[in-house]
Parts: structure tokens; C-alpha cells; sequence
């Protein structure tokens, strides 16, 4: 019913920059929170990001001041812009909505396909 794409992650030298995107289609009514999370090897999956319907944006310790979380509600769509990447950072980040859909009430939550940055040192 709704499908999420993600897009720009890759392999990036310490202290470069990737944005990611990921964008929503499908029937939607509209879109609440969004946010962005991570996942490495052997260990369980953490925010990184979030952002609400209302443009209030949290953030994670290890990524304040680095990161940037955005979204353009126009296009079904939330960034976050990595700048200064570390090799730590190093993991598959998945994306995150909130969706209203014509068929039920409330919000789906809603998974991206999950898209890996590598940061080598």
C-alpha cells in the first residue's frame, strides 16, 4: 500500500559528507513523524534522527552537530545530511514514517529497505 525508496548511501572517506533520502508512494493520506535509524553488525537497531509533522527535529548524541534531518512534505520525502563521517558511523540506516492511509485509521509504521554507508578510516 505505501512503499518506501531510500537512495545515497555508498562508500565515503572520514570526514565526507552523503545525504540520504527516502521517499514515500502509494496511498497516503498524509505523513507524521519521520526519522532516520541505524543498524550495525551484531547489535540491535537505534535512532539516529527524527522529525515531526511539525518540523521539530531530536537527535542522537554521537551524531549532534554532524547530522541533519529534514523533510520535504510536498515530495513525501525526509533527508538526513552526514556531514564529518566517522568510521563508526558505519552501518545500514533504514528510514522510518509514520503514514495515514485511506483504509484504516491511525498510522502505519513504515520501514525503508535499509541502505548501507560504509565510512573507511
Amino acid at each position: 500500500q505505501v512503499q518506501l525508496a531510500e537512495s545515497g548511501g555508498g562508500l565515503v572517506q572520514a570526514g565526507g559528507s552523503l545525504r540520504l533520502s527516502c521517499t514515500a508512494s502509494g496511498s497516503i493520506v498524509t505523513i507524521g513523524d519521520m526519522g532516520w535509524y541505524r543498524q550495525r553488525p551484531d547489535e540491535a537497531r537505534e535512532l539516529v534522527a527524527g522529525i515531526t509533522s511539525g518540523h521539530s527535529s531530536n537527535y542522537e548524541w554521537p551524531v549532534k552537530g554532524r547530522f541533519t534531518i529534514s523533510r520535504d512534505d510536498a515530495k513525501n520525502t525526509v533527508y538526513l545530511q552526514m556531514n564529518n563521517l566517522k568510521p563508526e558511523d558505519t552501518a545500514v540506516y533504514y528510514c522510518n514514517l509514520r503514514v495515514a492511509v485511506p483504509t484504516r485509521t491511525g498510522t502505519l509504521d513504515t520501514w525503508g529497505q535499509g541502505i548501507q554507508v560504509t565510512v573507511s578510516s
